[in-house]
């Protein structure tokens, strides 16, 4: 179980919470590329940590991301024009630049001086790799700009998605560093899923449903090893890098693309599940690509022109009970991602951890509330930069592989989770 106030310290992330300032510290995933496709384009809205934004793209091609309502009358500028170097409030004609500097005030006289006064909140937004980054805390502190592999690789190495999650974003994070579900909850994908399925590492995902986990700090945050019986004197390591304050990647297997999430809060009771894959030395093939498109791996479909999920909680998920009786799936949901999302979404927007009752395979996830909670109080107390700021930090894999059983994963695979430019992933 954990504390009450402790479970309201870690799921608030609203301005001025703990929680909420430490996502503050960080360059984080706004919106994807594809939202903003062209200059001029229409105004985007973006709720980030209980924030109301806009995002949009300038005439030149730059991005803003400014505060939703104009500081005439608080008129929403989504309804805005975008053009001619930026983005008019159409009730009056106020016009406002990236930066949401106030450029242009048609009722004033041609001599004032008033708009020079006039600034919306705004915050930088950066393109990398298919997504649209921002940095929502002090300008003085802004750190330089993420170095995630996945971002950097080369476009046609790559593939990102999004998909809006209802609940608060601690319990989806949860989710990405638990390994022991896998072998229940997505077992039906392991046979199936055609980026999951026909490699060694899942025989033994299946073949040991007890494993044994191993959490060792690492700069940035976590690496959270499962360890599994494989041939005579072998274990087969899962290992789950956690970089703060909410990204995860999923262990590889085989050949297949390497799978990764942001949790990122939209507010206390909502997220977004930002899902990449992407493969360090070979471009992704088409039919790849279009298996992601599909929803396969941890992706999702989407009901179109939005990013909600077609299987939803108002439809409970399309649950198919003859599909759990053939054992096609084990919850009857499809999809590795909603299979996930349906029982996160399930224990409520803010799961009441005070009722819990965790076991030694939940080490990962008592070792990360203990690491976000301390770096939250020590940033709110002391000023204290939490781990993961640094781009270094980025510089993380994940891996799968197999090792004698005397040897310590730790020591085994420090090649093996960190980044090597024109090496492939480590993986069975």
């Amino acid at each position: 179980m954990l504390r009450a106030e402790i479970n309201e310290l870690l799921t608030r992330t609203g301005p001025g919470t703990p929680m909420g300032e430490l996502f503050r510290q960080y360059w984080m995933p706004a919106l994807l590329a594809e939202e903003l496709p062209e200059d001029d384009c229409p105004p985007v809205r973006v709720k980030l940590l209980s924030e109301r934004m806009i995002a949009f793209r300038d005439s030149e091609g730059r991005y803003g991301l400014i505060d939703e309502f104009c500081a005439h009358r608080g008129a929403s500028l989504w309804f805005g024009r975008n053009e001619e170097g930026g983005l008019r409030c159409p009730y009056h004609g106020w016009k406002y630049d990236v930066t949401g500097q106030a450029v242009e005030i048609p009722s004033e006289p041609e001599n004032s001086t008033f708009c020079a006064h006039v600034k919306l909140t705004s915050y930088p937004l950066v393109k990398i790799g298919d997504v649209l980054w921002t940095y929502m805390g002090d300008p003085e502190k802004q750190p330089p700009l993420p170095e995630f592999e996945f971002a950097l690789v080369p476009p046609e190495q790559t593939y990102t998605s999004k998909r809006w999650q209802e609940c608060n974003w601690l319990q989806a994070f949860e989710g990405g560093i638990d390994s022991s579900h896998v072998s229940f909850l997505h077992s039906g994908g392991l046979k199936s899923d055609p980026l999951f399925k026909g490699t060694k590492g899942n025989e033994y995902n299946m073949g040991d449903l007890k494993p044994f986990f191993e959490v060792a700090d690492s700069d940035g945050g976590l690496f959270v090893g499962a360890r599994r019986n494989a041939e005579d004197d072998t274990y087969y390591w899962r290992i789950t890098p956690w970089v703060m304050p909410c990204f995860t990647m999923v262990p590889p297997r085989g050949d297949h693309p390497v799978h990764g999430h942001f949790w990122i809060p939209i507010d206390d009771e909502n997220c977004w599940a930002y899902s990449f894959d992407y493969h360090p030395v070979r471009a992704l093939t088409a039919t790849e690509v279009q298996a992601m498109k599909d929803g396969h791996g941890v992706h999702s479909e989407n009901i179109p022109g939005t990013y909600r999920p077609a299987a939803n909680k108002d439809n409970d998920y399309l649950i198919d009970r003859e599909a759990q009786k053939r054992g096609d799936t084990y919850s009857g949901v499809k999809g590795i991602a909603m299979q996930d999302a349906s029982l996160q979404e399930s224990m409520g927007p803010i799961v009441d951890r005070t009722k819990e009752m965790l076991v030694s395979a939940d080490s990962g996830i008592i070792k990360a509330r203990q690491k976000l909670k301390r770096a939250a109080e020590a940033l709110r107390d002391k000023g204290t930069t939490p781990p993961g700021v640094d781009p270094a930090h980025h510089r993380v894999r994940s891996a799968a592989v197999v090792l004698p059983r005397d040897a310590s994963f730790v020591e085994a695979c420090r090649e093996d989770l960190s980044v090597r430019e024109g090496v492939r992933q480590s993986s069975v």
